[in-house]
Protein backbone atom coordinates (compact mmCIF):
# COMPACT_ATOMS: atom_id res chain seq x y z
CA UNK A 1 0.00 0.00 0.00
CA UNK A 2 1.67 2.96 -1.19
CA UNK A 3 -0.88 5.80 0.10
CA UNK A 4 1.05 4.88 3.75
CA UNK A 5 4.29 6.42 2.60
CA UNK A 6 2.44 9.68 1.03
CA UNK A 7 0.73 9.84 3.92
CA UNK A 8 3.83 9.67 5.66
CA UNK A 9 5.06 12.41 3.49
CA UNK A 10 2.42 14.65 3.39
CA UNK A 11 2.66 14.45 7.35
CA UNK A 12 6.10 15.70 6.49
CA UNK A 13 5.09 18.77 4.45
CA UNK A 14 2.14 19.48 7.35
CA UNK A 15 4.54 19.55 10.28
CA UNK A 16 7.13 21.21 8.31
CA UNK A 17 4.44 24.19 7.90
CA UNK A 18 3.26 24.17 11.18
CA UNK A 19 6.55 24.21 12.73
CA UNK A 20 7.99 27.25 10.51
CA UNK A 21 4.51 29.01 11.04
CA UNK A 22 4.51 28.44 15.01
CA UNK A 23 1.32 26.45 14.81
CA UNK A 24 -0.37 24.98 17.75
CA UNK A 25 -2.34 22.55 15.59
CA UNK A 26 -3.06 21.76 12.12
CA UNK A 27 -7.06 21.67 11.56
CA UNK A 28 -7.55 21.12 7.99
CA UNK A 29 -5.45 19.68 5.19
CA UNK A 30 -6.25 20.11 1.12
CA UNK A 31 -5.06 17.49 -1.14
CA UNK A 32 -5.52 17.42 -4.62
CA UNK A 33 -5.65 13.82 -6.09
CA UNK A 34 -5.58 13.25 -9.64
CA UNK A 35 -7.82 10.32 -11.64
CA UNK A 36 -4.60 9.04 -13.14
CA UNK A 37 -2.61 9.00 -10.04
CA UNK A 38 -3.24 5.68 -9.12
CA UNK A 39 -3.88 6.87 -5.84
CA UNK A 40 -7.10 5.76 -3.64
CA UNK A 41 -8.76 8.35 -2.06
CA UNK A 42 -10.13 6.34 0.54
CA UNK A 43 -7.10 4.47 1.61
CA UNK A 44 -4.82 7.76 1.69
CA UNK A 45 -7.56 8.75 4.27
CA UNK A 46 -7.51 6.21 6.22
CA UNK A 47 -3.27 6.39 6.60
CA UNK A 48 -3.25 9.94 7.12
CA UNK A 49 -5.73 8.94 10.24
CA UNK A 50 -2.63 7.27 11.62
CA UNK A 51 0.07 8.65 10.77
CA UNK A 52 -1.37 12.19 12.10
CA UNK A 53 -1.92 10.52 15.38
CA UNK A 54 0.45 11.94 18.07
CA UNK A 55 1.22 14.86 16.00
CA UNK A 56 0.66 18.55 15.70
CA UNK A 57 -2.11 17.09 12.52
CA UNK A 58 -3.98 14.59 15.45
CA UNK A 59 -7.55 15.07 14.34
CA UNK A 60 -6.71 17.51 11.37
CA UNK A 61 -9.85 17.05 8.74
CA UNK A 62 -8.72 15.93 5.18
CA UNK A 63 -10.09 16.92 3.21
CA UNK A 64 -9.14 15.43 -0.83
CA UNK A 65 -10.29 17.38 -3.97
CA UNK A 66 -10.51 15.63 -7.31
CA UNK A 67 -8.47 16.16 -10.46
CA UNK A 68 -10.14 15.00 -13.60
CA UNK A 69 -7.38 13.25 -15.63
CA UNK A 70 -6.53 14.85 -18.99
CA UNK A 71 -4.20 14.02 -22.29
CA UNK A 72 -2.97 15.52 -25.62
CA UNK A 73 -4.22 12.87 -28.36
CA UNK A 74 -1.78 13.03 -30.97
CA UNK A 75 -4.13 12.16 -33.97
CA UNK A 76 -6.69 14.98 -32.97
CA UNK A 77 -3.95 17.79 -31.76
CA UNK A 78 -6.21 18.38 -28.72
CA UNK A 79 -6.80 17.99 -25.30
CA UNK A 80 -9.45 15.73 -24.68
CA UNK A 81 -10.52 13.82 -20.92
CA UNK A 82 -8.85 10.66 -19.63
CA UNK A 83 -10.40 8.54 -17.85
CA UNK A 84 -7.77 5.71 -17.45
CA UNK A 85 -3.87 5.79 -18.21
CA UNK A 86 -3.32 4.37 -21.69
CA UNK A 87 -6.88 4.42 -22.66
CA UNK A 88 -8.36 5.30 -25.98
CA UNK A 89 -9.20 8.72 -27.07
CA UNK A 90 -12.72 9.42 -26.57
CA UNK A 91 -13.21 11.41 -30.36
CA UNK A 92 -11.15 9.34 -32.36
CA UNK A 93 -10.19 5.83 -30.34
CA UNK A 94 -6.51 6.39 -30.63
CA UNK A 95 -4.24 5.48 -28.31
CA UNK A 96 -1.55 7.51 -28.74
CA UNK A 97 -2.69 9.82 -25.73
CA UNK A 98 -0.16 11.04 -23.29
CA UNK A 99 -1.71 12.54 -19.98
CA UNK A 100 -1.36 15.84 -19.43
CA UNK A 101 -3.49 16.08 -15.97
CA UNK A 102 -4.71 14.18 -13.62
CA UNK A 103 -1.66 12.61 -12.87
CA UNK A 104 -0.83 14.79 -9.40
CA UNK A 105 -1.09 14.66 -6.05
CA UNK A 106 -0.41 17.80 -3.74
CA UNK A 107 -1.08 19.65 -0.91
CA UNK A 108 -3.31 22.75 -1.59
CA UNK A 109 -4.02 24.03 1.48
CA UNK A 110 -2.80 23.50 5.07
CA UNK A 111 -4.92 25.31 8.08
CA UNK A 112 -3.94 25.97 11.36
CA UNK A 113 -4.09 27.79 14.47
Amino acid sequence: MHEMSLAEGVLQLVEDTARREGAKRVKLVVLEIGRLSSVQPEALTFCFDVVTRNSVAEGAALEIVDVPGAGWCMQCAATVPMAELYGSCPTCGSHQVQPTGGTEMRVREIEIE
